[in-house]
């Protein structure tokens, strides 16, 4: 029986010869992951079941990136809460302040996602290393409070849309403009539980960086995962990282998809997202005069270093225009230090962008550019909901690096040609 990448995964992760759509399955988690957030939580759950002990202190990942460095009391307590719980189980991948950043980031550089992998987090957006070839996905706090304490969980099987990507890309068109196109046909719930592989010639030549943006931003249709093929880009990535044997799979000939959806990418503009949903876009030509008090780049969609480098490829030489706000978080310390070795920090200063901390920071109107009443902003981020930057009567636009660095420039929506 032909089966996709996504259920082969699954079959292998519960020991079954195959699995079909709407199978009940219980599989074991290769990683589990949570953030200063929804950690505390899965930690009180785990006590009240009277868990003794980790499933495995090498197959968790606990960091800190939502609230750090810690902006009040509240969020203080609840990173201590963590960082005990870490100690007392000998968390091995627990990283700390100035070792990480963005938990989405960090996990795929760091090596401890390879291709077939089955990574569980507490965070809406574990659906990113998709990209690196595993089955990864978001869970409640509770569901992960059980699985560090048993290693394990129960999946329904999802049935799986593919997408495939053919044609040549305009210039400044990518990832990141795939993907809310592509949110604009199908919809906030046009997949809902649903696996989104992304496929075609076009997928095939996106860098990792821009893969990971893509399926990052695959639970914006409401996906149970978005997932590649792993290629040689893959493993290449990989391979650099990790020591770890991969399990390398591709779907099948004649897989039963629930749908393949073609699309032509050869007019396919720079997209904009528009309040309040990522799936609102136009294309920047119909995009009209809108004035921005700030632009944020970074976030677990858009804080990698090749979004950097596409930033400073539009603001060398250039100023932030004046009453504009521009706020950069670089993903990871590591993306934070390469980006310094290569002259990029320093290009970002001399324009007049403000460099934070690796961390989330304003991307869920934490902390590090909440929106004020009014306050209009154009964020490399993954959403754009009612109230998601700061003030509930704030805007929120979506778009790639290279419109946010040049909107920046320009001071209202806006695209590199006009500079």
């Amino acid at each position: 029986m032909p089966m996709t990448i996504t259920e082969k995964i699954l079959a292998r992760h519960a020991n079954l010869e195959r699995v079909s759509p709407g199978d009940l399955i219980e599989v074991k988690v290769d990683m589990a992951l949570a953030n200063d957030i929804t950690a505390p939580l899965a930690i009180k759950v785990f006590k009240e079941i009277e868990a003794r002990k980790v499933f495995d202190p090498y197959k968790i990942a606990l960091i800190p990136d939502h609230f750090v460095p810690n902006k009040d009391i509240d969020s203080a307590e609840q990173a201590k809460v963590m960082r005990e719980f870490s100690a007392q189980h000998q968390i091995v991948h627990y990283y700390e302040v100035g070792q990480s950043g963005i938990e989405h980031v960090i996990l795929p550089e760091k090596g401890l996602v390879i291709p077939g992998d089955l990574v569980i987090g507490a965070d809406s957006h574990t659906c990113t290393y998709g990209a690196l070839g595993a089955f990864s996905s978001g869970v409640g706090s509770t569901d992960l409070g059980v699985i560090m304490a048993t290693g394990k969980t129960w999946l329904r099987v999802p049935p799986t849309i593919k997408l495939d990507y053919e044609g040549n890309l305009l210039p400044w068109v990518e990832g990141k403009d795939l993907i809310l196109h592509t949110l604009g046909m199908v919809g906030v719930d046009g997949a809902n539980y649903r696996s989104l592989e992304f496929s075609g010639t076009v997928i095939r030549g996106l860098s990792m960086d821009q893969r990971l943006t893509m399926a990052n931003m695959a639970v914006e249709a409401g996906a149970k995962n978005g997932i590649i093929v792993p290629d040689e880009i893959t493993m290449a990535y990989v391979a650099q990282r990790s020591s770890r044997s991969p399990f390398v799979c591709t779907s099948d000939p004649g897989a039963d998809y629930e749908k393949v959806i073609r699309i032509e990418v050869d007019k396919i503009e720079p997209q904009i997202a528009f309040p309040h949903s990522p799936a609102n876009v136009r294309p920047l030509s119909q995009v009209g005069n809108i004035a921005i008090d700030q632009v944020f780049i970074g976030s677990c969609t858009n804080g990698r270093l090749d979004d950097l480098r596409e930033a400073v490829t539009i603001l060398k030489a250039r100023t932030v225009a004046r009453g504009t706000r521009l706020i950069v978080i670089p993903g990871s310390q590591l993306v934070h230090r390469e980006a310094i070795g290569e002259g990029i920090i320093q290009t970002l200063i001399e324009a007049g962008a403000v460099i934070g901390p690796p961390c989330c920071g304003p991307c869920l109107g934490g902390h590090l550019g909440v929106l004020a009443e009014g306050e209009k902003a154009l964020s490399t981020t993954n959403r754009n909901f009612i109230g998601r930057m700061g003030h509930p009567k704030s805007e929120v636009y979506l778009a790639n690096p290279a419109i946010a660095a040049a909107s920046a420039v320009l001071g209202r929506i806006g695209g590199p040609e006009e500079l």
